[in-house]
């Protein structure tokens, strides 16, 4: 997995309140948290992510965290729970930030109302982070570097590290996971791309322009800092479009 379960679970314990009346519709559900009020999907008795949110509506939801958008029948309940006032999360399968709109709208959903309801989309993978007992200082290829951070112009890093490999992390050179994300806020300029023939290059280079990071350029600011090397930003992250 990218990690996406953690984020959204850490995500809503910190809107969840007291005063707040957050809904979970999920399948399994993986984590048991007191703070929400969770239903867990049931195929047996047609208890779809569609029909679960049609039922969470009827209770008062200020918040909805539906598992995945699979389907546009789960889509539009998403999008209708949006237009009445209700903050929703969920989760995709694409390869970055900006893919996420166009995959809404292959399953169907109409391009004004992705532009009435989408307030912003995170991408994210896990990179192995390098072992603290054992990594050792590295001085990287310039072309390896350029690889990682085109097509933006960065100049190679002093900090850097790689994988060696002790007792402490089992001879593998890595201990724990960290992500890496990107995420396009959805401004005026960004929504005025949405449409029906979408031109994704051109939805990203906007966004890009507007400060967001790709997977890869988040991944390369780990690896000056020491926290994971080159090969292991390249193994998880899809490559930077142009901007």
């Amino acid at each position: 997995g990218s990690g996406k379960t953690t984020t959204l679970y850490t995500t809503l314990k910190k809107l969840a309140t007291s005063e707040v009346n957050l809904c979970t519709i999920e399948d399994p559900i993986e984590m048991v948290e007191p703070a929400f009020n969770q239903m867990q999907v049931q195929h047996n008795i047609d208890l779809s992510f569609a029909a679960g949110v049609r039922a969470l509506m009827r209770q008062d939801p200020d918040i909805i965290m539906i598992g995945e958008i699979r389907d546009l029948e789960t889509a539009e309940m998403a999008i209708q729970a949006a237009l009445t006032g209700h903050l929703v999360l969920s989760t995709l399968h694409t390869n970055d930030a900006p893919s996420a709109i166009s995959r809404m709208l292959e399953l169907g959903v109409p391009h004004y109302l992705l532009k009435a309801t989408i307030l912003g989309v995170m991408a994210q993978r896990l990179v192995r982070t390098l072992c603290p007992h054992c990594k050792a200082p590295i001085n990287l290829n310039e072309t390896d570097w350029q690889t990682l951070t085109r097509p933006w112009q960065a100049p190679v890093p002093p900090g850097a590290h790689q994988a060696v490999g002790c007792v402490e992390c089992r001879d593998t050179g890595y201990r724990g996971r960290a992500g890496v994300y990107e995420i396009m806020v959805m401004s005026d300029n960004i929504k005025a791309l949405i449409s029906a023939d979408l031109d994704l290059t051109a939805m990203r280079r906007q966004a890009f322009k507007e400060g967001t990071r790709s997977l890869r350029l988040s991944g390369a600011q780990k690896v000056s800092a020491g926290l994971t090397t080159l090969e292991e930003v390249l193994r998880v992250t899809p490559q930077s479009e142009q901007r």
